[in-house]
């Protein structure tokens, strides 16, 4: 009941954002850019001001950008053997590359490890985002039929607000410059509405997918490699880090979780495979319910 007491309320804001785009027809892609170039950043910057960075976390950022990389380079040996297109692609690293770390790993975390194992899930979630904002953003520009290859992603990266508002509040803490507390009020009201707003997105989303367009296979292969191969990447990985059980157990933990809520975002603003990237999260998130228990029993 702990488990579903954190699960149940994420697949609530799914279903309103759903009925909410049945019933009102929203600009969804309207929304999605507000909540990518607007509230964001905002996270972003407020996740850098407050976490204090420490020698340690080197390594925790070895282990992001290694599982990344990994996960990419599967997805590029299946895409020569199915003959994808680029844009086919970039939607699978979208779908299967990145965790959702954030607004479902880090509570996971906390119920199973404690506030000593929410520290580690906090700056895991901290080096995931620059992840996403970076990487995730220039494959979903690649594969966006509207632009022109590498050049093209490279600027959609170089326009990411969410880059500039990390640095900005890692300059900020390590200057040790104040923000008053109306300030930090104003900071605090918009990062707290990013991620619900980014969940409804997926459920607005969500509700424009018929499930007849969904390719069973492409999902399937992206299922397996998040929720089965990613673990087991992340387990090799470990071994050769210099870190504690814990912090160990937390990275595979981490790294099962379902595909992360912000490609759906990424995917719909640039185009890029947009109904299998939703579809991909959606499906990835209700069987995670399944899956994650078994990854408990092995990890734990």
């Amino acid at each position: 009941m702990g488990f579903l007491s954190v699960l149940l309320p994420i697949f609530g804001i799914f279903v309103l954002g759903f009925i909410g785009q049945r019933k009102f027809h929203f600009d969804t892609k309207g929304i999605s850019t507000m909540a990518l170039y607007l509230m964001s950043p905002v996270l972003v910057f407020r996740t850098f001001y407050t976490t204090v960075f420490e020698t340690e976390y080197v390594y925790m950022i070895v282990y992001t950008f290694g599982l990344c990389i990994a996960l990419i380079a599967v997805v590029y040996l299946i895409s020569f053997i199915k003959k994808y297109s680029m844009s086919e692609t970039c939607g699978m690293i979208l779908a299967s590359s990145f965790m959702n770390n954030g607004n479902y790993g880090t509570p996971v975390v906390f119920l199973l490890f404690g506030a000593v194992g929410l520290d580690y899930a906090i700056i895991l979630m901290v080096i995931q985002q620059l992840l996403m904002c970076t990487v995730g953003v220039y494959y979903a520009a690649k594969g966006s039929p509207d632009g022109n290859g590498i050049k093209s992603a490279l600027n959609a990266v170089k326009r990411m607000p969410i880059v500039y508002g990390g640095i900005a509040g890692f300059i900020f803490q390590q200057l040790h410059i104040p923000l008053n507390a109306s300030i930090l009020s104003a900071v605090d009201l918009v990062a707290n509405a990013a991620i619900p707003t980014i969940m409804l997105t997926l459920g607005m989303q969500l509700a424009t997918i018929s499930i007849k367009q969904i390719e069973k296979s492409k999902v399937s292969i992206s299922l397996i490699l998040k929720l089965a191969i990613s673990p087991m990447i992340a387990y090799i990985i470990t071994l050769f880090l210099p870190v504690d059980d814990m912090v160990k157990q937390i990275m595979i933990v981490m790294a099962a979780m379902p595909t992360a809520a912000n490609t759906t975002m990424y995917a719909l603003q640039f185009n890029t495979e947009p109904d299998f990237v939703s579809s991909a999260t959606f499906i990835s998130t209700t069987l995670s319910l399944a899956t994650l228990p078994i990854i408990f029993l092995i990890v734990l």
